[in-house]
């Protein structure tokens, strides 16, 4: 699970340049016969399959993934892998409900309207692709401050230097 995770940051890392490219290569060559594959439909294609993938790992892989690592299966059962994957997979269900259930009524607090209840429907339509995004950025920030790429951190005698959210000394 978490080398198709991998797999698929990859593929969304990779996919700007080679839309890029491909387009470059259309515009360059537009008659030729052998790069007429390389269309938009296909570029569309993939994006669709990346967001996809990305938001199926962000969401239900990488969960049970965690999960899986914690769980030792249920009380009076055999133990083995079977009964780990029950466990993760029942655990996974009720922190999904769980979830779902607290949206629900967040969303009958707010607002008690068919609008309301309409946009809770096209939350994986519209809401998803924007968790993702929110999620990835957050996951990029934590990633520049733990890897130093924005500047010193203070622990490693950088003083000051780095980014607004980083903890001062003194």
């Amino acid at each position: 699970m978490c080398t198709f995770t991998l797999a698929v940051a990859l593929g969304a890392v990779l996919l700007l340049p080679f839309s890029i490219i491909s387009n470059e290569v259309l515009l360059s060559f537009p008659h030729n016969y052998y790069i007429q594959w390389l269309n938009g439909s296909l570029i569309h294609g993939l994006w669709n399959l990346v967001f996809l993938f990305s938001n199926m790992s962000l969401v239900f892989l990488m969960p049970f993934a965690y999960f899986f690592t914690e769980s030792e299966g249920f009380a009076g059962s055999k133990k083995g892998i079977m009964a780990r994957v029950y466990e993760t997979s029942v655990v996974l269900l009720l922190l999904t409900l769980l979830v779902l259930g607290m949206v629900w009524v967040a969303s009958a607090i707010v607002g008690n309207n068919a609008a309301s209840r309409q946009s809770l429907y096209d939350l994986w339509e519209y809401y998803l692709p924007y968790l993702y995004s929110c999620i990835s950025l957050f996951g990029v920030l934590l990633l520049l401050r733990k890897s130093g790429s924005c500047g010193a951190p203070p622990w490693h005698g950088g003083g000051s230097s780095g980014p607004f959210w980083w903890p001062r000394e003194g």
